[in-house]
């Protein structure tokens, strides 16, 4: 009997896109592409230049779990153990919330304020409050040797991928991570405190998609019954550990820009920018000690 003919590396992506597409994925193209060129360590180069080339068995294989594990609802990132972010590849884990490209809107808009801070001092200080895998303070830190950072989370584990994650980076020498809630571990001064923390309300949470609420952290997604309560709890003590002169900078959801403004502002802070995501919601709050 005749060996049944080997899987081309075209006729499993188009069988992948089907598969993603009657089951409804939002995105069933690009998923299908990336668990591919990943899974089988080839570029999108090779896949449009041998698009015959047959897939060995072994590494069908794993490719075929994953498609199991995507049809599920796992999030193509959760499957391959890592997402890019604002140009560094960042381990996730468990407890690590999925960093996402809208939240690259409150890196840019600290950059500046890092600049200026660094040609004024020579360093910079961050303080990043519930680090998860790091996103937001290895960035900062990749965009100048002389910034530093501490980060904050109450989970051992999510901390453990974060030093991975900078160890990883070549910046393990200037990030430091203290376990425990918000503040409470955290002594001295900086520069720039920054955050993306919980702040989806309590009573929707059953409500997000599949992607998210059954892959992504509680943790890192419950801000309590009106979605404020990480915010409390950073405007209480943000300026005992702020510089003179330093910034806070803070992802928050689509309808919290006011209420946010009001926490902080009634904490001795004033608003500077407020910023919105890639698709015109608002996003990002940056707050000063010093209104100057």
């Amino acid at each position: 009997m005749a060996e049944a003919a080997a899987m081309t590396l075209s006729a499993l992506q188009k069988q992948m896109r089907k598969r993603f597409e009657a089951a409804g994925l939002p995105t069933p193209r690009d998923d299908a592409r990336l668990l591919l060129l990943e899974t089988l360590g080839i570029s999108l180069t090779d896949l449009v230049t041998r698009p015959d080339e047959p897939v060995d068995p072994a590494r069908l294989d794993v490719v075929n779990a994953r498609m199991e594990r995507r049809l599920h609802g796992e999030p193509v990132h959760r499957i391959l153990g890592h997402r890019e972010f604002y140009g560094l590849q960042l381990g996730l884990s468990a407890e690590t919330l999925e960093p996402r490209p809208d939240t690259e809107v409150l890196v840019e808009a600290l950059v500046p304020y890092l600049r200026r801070i660094i040609d004024e001092k020579g360093a910079c200080r961050i303080l990043d409050l519930g680090t998860g895998a790091g996103a937001l303070a290895l960035a900062l830190l990749s965009l100048d040797p002389r910034a530093t950072a501490v980060a904050t989370d109450v989970s051992a584990n999510a901390l453990e991928t974060a030093s991975a994650n900078a160890a990883a980076l070549g910046l393990g020498d200037r990030f430091a991570v203290l376990e425990g809630s918000w503040f409470a571990p955290v002594e001295g001064l900086f520069d720039i405190i920054v955050s993306n923390p919980p702040y989806i309300r309590t009573s929707v949470i059953g409500e997000l998609a599949v992607e998210v609420r059954e892959h992504d952290p509680l943790l890192a997604l419950d801000g309590g019954l009106d979605g404020l309560d990480a915010y409390r709890a950073i405007a209480a003590s943000a300026n005992d550990h702020l510089a003179p002169g330093g910034m806070v900078g803070l992802e928050i959801g689509f309808d919290q820009r006011e209420d946010v403004t009001a926490l902080f502002e009634e904490a001795g802070l004033a608003r500077l920018s407020a910023l919105k995501d890639l698709g015109g919601n608002d996003r990002a709050l940056i707050f000063a000690r010093d209104a100057a």
